[in-house]
């Protein structure tokens, strides 16, 4: 349930914030990396977690492509 909420968060966001979101995760993804390499990250399922919504952004941003041709 938790997920889907967040599905329609995005699909109500514009191009613009989608980027902007995607931009954030992608830097989160960096820090959540950096912390683990240097063992100081303690929930490392917090990685795979942020790949996910990544992915999540990218097909949003793609869909939304699609319906503008």
């Amino acid at each position: 349930m938790k997920i889907n909420k967040y599905v329609e968060d995005l699909k109500a966001k514009s191009a613009a914030e989608l980027a902007q979101e995607l931009v954030a995760a992608k830097k989160e993804l960096f820090n959540l990396r950096f912390q683990n390499a240097t063992n100081q990250l303690d929930n490392t399922s917090r990685i795979k977690e942020v790949r996910r919504n990544i992915a999540r952004i990218q097909t949003i941003i793609t869909q939304k492509a699609k319906t503008a041709e």
